[in-house]
């Protein structure tokens, strides 16, 4: 498991980077840019708990203060990224089930106005006053809209794929019934309840059938 959560950790990161530096920065948005790793650090730290978010968020601001185009100092975002990935794990439930997007959310946006008060607030401690240039409340806005727009497509399956990788009963049962990571998101924000829909659609097959079979076997008594 440790193995498969280093692997899996280590891919989302990287991907999650590659996509940032080469798409996501190029939009041209204004104020903040999506944060996409930010988004990863957080759904691995729901799963893994806080201690597992420190070390995946250290690891991935470390690379992303080393990739280019960066223009701050090395080990800025990795201490960012770190305390955000710590405080995540802390907000994951006890028993790992997630069924409403309530929570989620709310650390989402809480992730995205502290992570941008903490990158500053270190930028100012090493003379780096480019925040107070662009605006800091145009930042704070901007990064806390697009992070919790771009959220329920991205932590949902983050999840997911991390109970996956840690060969997690609980992955399984919750694929298999009402409930898993990604509808349990979407459920409590958007009113779909897939896991739940599937369900009702299979018990009202089941007596469909067995309504059939019993007319049938009635009319060959006759």
């Amino acid at each position: 498991m440790r193995f498969n959560r280093m692997l899996l950790s280590t891919t989302l990161v990287v991907v999650a980077l590659v996509i940032q530096v080469s798409v996501l920065a190029r939009l041209q948005l204004p104020g903040a840019v999506p944060d996409l790793l930010l988004l990863v650090v957080l759904g691995l730290a729901f799963v893994y708990g806080h201690m597992a978010g420190a070390f995946i968020g250290f690891g991935a601001g470390l690379l992303a203060d080393l990739a280019p185009p960066a223009d701050h100092a090395a080990g800025r975002y990795a201490l960012v990224l770190c305390v955000i990935g710590y405080l995540a794990g802390l907000a994951r439930p006890d028993n790992g089930r997630i069924k409403s997007a309530t929570g989620p959310m709310v650390v989402v946006v809480a992730a995205a106005i502290g992570s941008t008060l903490l990158y500053a607030g270190v930028g100012a401690l090493v003379g780096d006053t480019a925040a107070r240039h662009v605006g800091l409340g145009s930042l704070l806005f901007t990064a806390a809209v697009y992070d919790l727009l771009l959220a329920p497509f991205t932590v949902p399956l983050i999840m997911a794929l991390a109970r996956r990788a840690e060969n997690d009963p609980l992955a399984e049962s919750q694929s298999s019934g009402g409930g898993d990571v990604a509808s349990g998101w979407l459920s409590s924000g958007t009113g779909l309840r897939i896991g739940t829909q599937r369900g009702g659609l299979r018990v009202k097959a089941a007596r469909t059938r067995a309504a059939r079979a019993g007319r049938i076997k009635g009319v060959k008594r006759l």
